[in-house]
C-alpha cells in the first residue's frame, strides 16, 4: 500500500517508517523542514515538505502521494519544559491535534484514502475514579487540572473527528508514555527526563500512587504498523502489559540509568515545585489496558513490561 506519514522525522516516525518499508509499503514522509529531507530518505521514504498548519500545503503534499492510508504522528515537543507551564509547552501540539488533524482529514477525503491512523494519549486523560486500569470506553476526566484542560480538549477533538469520519476507517492509537531510543526516557545523556532522574530532579511526589502505562518506542511503532494494515475502526490503547505506580517504576528507571534512588517529597512541595498537573500525574492518574489492541490487532510486544525494557531496551 501507499502510506503517507505526517511526522515522519519525529520520535515515533523514525521507528515507524522503516517498519512500514520493511513490510512492503511505499511510504511518503512529511516533514516541515527541508533540512530533514535527507533523514526521511535515509528512513526509506520519499520526503515531502509541508507545514501541517497550512491547509493548502497539506493538500498538495497528500495529493502528490495519493496514499491509501494516512498516519498522523504530528507533535511539537522538545521534551525539556517546565511542568508548571505545561499548557504553554503543548500549545503547538494542541494545534496539530486540532487544525492539523482537520487539514489531514480534508486532504484524505479529497484523494480517497481508505484509512486514517492518528496518535492520541493514554497517560492521564481518563477519569481519576474507579479501578486503577482503564479500557478504551472509560470516560475522560471531567475535571482535569487547569493546565491540562486545553490539552484534553485537543485530544477530544482529534478522537472525535477521526472516529466520527464515516467516509474513512478512522483509527486512534492512545499511546502510553514512550521510553527507549530517541525518547526523553532513554540511556542518552541528553534525554531530558533521564537527565532529570540522574540529577535527582525527578522525585516521587506524595505517595507516588499515580498509575502510569508505559510503552517502548519500538513496540509503539510495531502496533502502529499493524494498525495501518488491519483492525476495525475505533480507539486502541497502545501500552505495555504492566501498568504501575510511579513509586514502583521510577526507582527502577533510576537503577537502570545508574542514578541514585529518586527523592521523595510531600504532595504540597511537589505542587509548589512542579504544579498541580505534575502532582496529579504522580499521585492520581489511572493506567490503561492493552487487551483490545492485543486481541484485535494481533499485536505482540518485544518488551511486555517496562521492567524488561528498562533493563534491555533503553538504548
Amino acid at each position: 500500500m501507499k502510506v503517507f506519514v505526517a511526522g515522519a522525522t519525529g520520535v515515533l516516525g523514525r521507528q515507524l517508517v522503516p517498519q512500514l518499508v520493511a513490510r512492503g509499503h511505499a511510504v511518503v514522509g512529511m516533514t516541515r523542514s527541508q533540512s530533514k529531507e535527507g533523514l526521511v530518505r535515509g528512513l526509506g521514504a520519499r520526503p515531502v515538505v509541508a507545514d501541517a498548519l497550512e491547509p493548502d500545503a497539506v493538500a498538495q503534499a497528500v495529493a502528490s502521494a495519493e496514499p491509501d492510508v494516512i498516519v498522523h504522528e504530528l507533535t511539537a515537543l522538545s521534551g525539556d519544559f517546565d511542568m508548571r507551564r505545561i499548557d504553554r509547552a503543548f500549545q503547538a501540539t494542541n494545534r496539530l491535534r486540532t487544525d492539523g488533524t482537520d487539514h489531514l482529514l480534508a486532504a484524505a477525503r479529497v484523494v480517497g484514502a481508505r484509512r486514517f491512523v492518528a496518535q492520541s494519549y493514554a497517560g492521564w486523560p481518563a477519569a481519576r475514579t474507579g479501578g486503577p486500569v482503564k479500557g478504551e470506553d472509560a470516560p475522560f476526566d471531567p475535571d482535569p487540572p487547569e493546565k491540562l484542560r486545553a490539552m484534553l480538549d485537543a485530544i477530544r477533538h482529534l478522537e472525535a473527528v477521526v472516529t466520527g469520519a464515516g467516509w474513512v476507517e478512522g483509527v486512534v492509537l492512545r499511546y502510553g508514555a514512550f521510553y527507549g531510543p530517541g525518547t526523553t526516557l532513554s540511556a542518552d545523556p541528553a534525554a531530558a527526563h533521564s537527565a532529570a532522574v540522574r540529577k535527582g530532579r525527578f522525585p516521587v511526589v506524595g505517595d507516588g500512587a499515580g498509575i502510569w502505562s508505559l510503552i517502548h518506542i519500538e513496540d509503539a511503532a510495531a502496533a502502529t504498523a499493524i494498525a495501518v494494515e488491519r483492525g476495525a475502526p475505533g480507539i486502541y490503547n497502545v501500552v505495555d502489559d504492566d501498568p504501575a505506580p510511579v513509586r514502583d517504576w521510577l526507582p527502577e528507571l533510576a537503577r537502570a540509568l545508574g542514578a541514585k534512588p529518586p527523592r521523595r517529597v510531600p504532595r504540597w512541595l511537589g505542587r509548589l515545585l512542579a504544579g498541580e498537573a505534575a502532582t496529579v500525574m504522580m499521585t492520581e492518574v489511572r493506567g490503561a489496558s492493552n487487551a483490545k489492541a492485543k486481541r484485535e490487532l494481533g499485536w505482540t510486544l518485544r518488551y511486555p513490561s517496562w521492567r524488561q525494557g528498562f533493563a534491555q531496551g533503553l538504548g
